[in-house]
């Protein structure tokens, strides 16, 4: 599968995966608060954590599966 996540798409994955792993972790260890509603804390806080793998490990690998399915194709290939 060819490249597609580069420029901004990238770093914002890199960045809020990075950021949605640190809180998942945080909130499953108790530091924070990060249960919505009915959701238990444990739930909330591992789904954040999952979403915030899927996108560090997209940004990281610059492929996307969703990206490919919708079209959508953000880096810049140099042409030679």
């Amino acid at each position: 599968m060819e490249p597609n996540v580069g420029g901004y798409d990238r770093t914002a994955r890199l960045v809020i995966g990075t950021v949605l792993l640190v809180a998942g972790v945080a909130g499953y260890a108790g530091f924070v608060w990060v249960a919505y509603g009915p959701l238990p804390q444990a739930l909330t806080s591992v789904a954040l954590g999952v979403i915030g793998i899927v996108l560090l490990v997209t940004g990281a690998t610059q492929r996307c599966v969703l990206n490919k399915i919708l079209g959508v194709n953000t880096c810049e290939r140099k042409a030679s």
